[in-house]
């Protein structure tokens, strides 16, 4: 019996000194700890709102909603339900986060590359333009971009125009745009599927390259059938429209970006960037000299040393904290509220202000910012993986 007893002794020691039991075993109470604080909270909640008179509950998404949105995407009237004007401000935000992407990722690239532009002139510039606009809040710039810019175009009958091609005025911007709402939507879907198409093309003839020394001819022919492919789609295939100016003020035809919402995208851009700058240039610096040295050995231009040899290798230090500021932006476009445009944020608080349902608006509203940025990074953890070296 002894024996046996040090030996179940001995066991338990050996199990209290296991590293694996101690993992397991912190994973187990964190989760304990995490359910009795969220059964407290949802508790003392459901106490509040019973006293109330009130049930936790989503049914008010039903109800019509009484309120107009200045802007929208889908068709929208006040005698909407809630959930309906809920995705009008929805697909406001995605617009301004899908343009907001798009802009910040070639502006915030451009400044880092030019940071290390032998010009003297462009690398200050470069320099002046991350050190002011990251040291200034971002609702500043935002009330900048929309009073002292947008606010101070003309009206109608004084108009900008610009080469034919667009017009200011301080009703908005008007730009070239696709015949109808479904071309405009084949066109960005085209030309997603074709960058996706172009880098995977370019990827499979790069590895060729390397393994063989020779070939990708095949890949070379198959990007510039895609890129004539695509553009034939954008020219041809859009029936664009054209702003025309009308005599005594005005415009017709084209799309009308509201004076809002090329406030909030500008400030979005531009602050964004001067973050995306910087990452790109440390992304750039970690990239040894003897690459650089090596490149220029083989005859390469100072162009072709930068996209053919730095910046592949850079972007494995680049992509990750890019998926953070991919996330700030996607979460700053709720500060577009403060110039009144329409978005996720702004109209929630117009639903929870009516409908005396703010814990219930704000999960809907957390859940939706969430589930935003969960989205961009899983592309961006999947971008990520496509350019680590792959070791064997």
């Amino acid at each position: 019996m002894a024996h046996d007893s040090g030996g179940k002794s001995f066991e338990l020691k050996a199990v209290l000194r296991d590293e694996r039991f101690w993992k397991i075993a912190f994973q187990v109470i964190t989760l304990i700890v995490v359910l009795v604080l969220l059964s407290f909270f949802l508790g003392n909640l459901n106490r509040n709102l019973l006293q109330q008179g009130r049930a936790f509950s989503f049914s008010f998404l039903r109800n019509q909603a009484g309120f107009s949105i200045g802007e929208s995407l889908i068709r929208y009237r006040p005698n909407d339900p809630y959930w309906r004007a809920l995705m009008v401000g929805l697909g406001n935000t995605l617009t301004l986060v899908a343009g907001g992407i798009a802009l910040t990722t070639v502006l915030g690239v451009v400044a880092g590359v030019a940071s290390f532009s032998k010009n003297w002139l462009v690398h200050k510039l470069s320099r002046l333009y991350v050190g002011l606009v990251r040291n200034i809040p971002l609702l500043l710039q935002l009330f900048f971009w929309y009073f002292a810019i947008y606010g101070t175009l003309p009206r109608p009958a004084d108009q900008i125009s610009v080469l034919g091609l667009a017009f200011l005025n301080n009703r908005g911007v008007y730009i070239p745009w696709a015949g109808s709402a479904v071309l405009a939507m084949l066109g960005i879907g085209a030309t997603v599927g074709a960058v996706i198409a172009a880098l995977w093309l370019w990827q499979w003839r790069t590895k060729i390259r390397i393994e063989t020394g020779v070939g990708g001819q095949a890949q070379t022919i198959a990007l510039a059938v895609l890129g004539l492919a695509w553009l034939a789609i954008v020219t041809v295939g859009m029936n664009w429209t054209i702003p025309e100016g009308i005599e005594g003020g005005g415009v017709a035809g084209g799309l009308r970006l509201s004076r809002e919402y090329v406030a909030a995208l500008t400030a979005l851009v531009f602050y964004t960037s001067a973050f995306v700058a910087e990452i790109v240039r440390a992304g750039i610096q970690s990239v040894s000299k003897g690459q650089w040295e090596a490149a220029r050995t083989l005859g390469l231009n100072a162009g072709m040393v930068m996209r053919l040899v730095v910046f592949p290798q850079a972007m494995r230090v680049i992509i990750p904290p890019m998926n953070s500021e991919y996330m700030n932006l996607t979460k700053n476009t709720s500060l577009a509220f403060a110039i009144a445009f329409p978005e996720m944020y702004s109209v929630a608080t117009t639903t929870y202000n009516q409908t005396g349902r703010p814990v219930e608006v704000f999960v809907v509203l957390m859940a939706t910012y969430l589930i935003l940025c969960l989205l961009i990074t899983l592309v961006m953890n999947q971008l990520n993986r496509t350019v680590q070296f792959k070791e064997r």
